[in-house]
């Protein structure tokens, strides 16, 4: 199950690095492809606003 990002993002970038496949890009908010996540959660566990949730 991949992760999605929701509306809460505030575009801080701290997801970027923690991501092993690079399937996250930048934008008003952050957006994750759902065919390239690996639903590993490091995105999720270093966002100060738990944006990145399970799909």
């Amino acid at each position: 199950m991949a992760y999605v990002i929701n509306d809460d993002c505030i575009a801080c970038g701290a997801c970027l690095p923690e991501c092993p496949t690079d399937c996250i890009t930048e934008g008003d908010i952050y957006v994750i492809d759902g065919d390239e996540c690996i639903d590993c959660g490091n995105c999720n566990s270093v966002c100060p606003v738990d944006a990145p949730q399970p799909e």
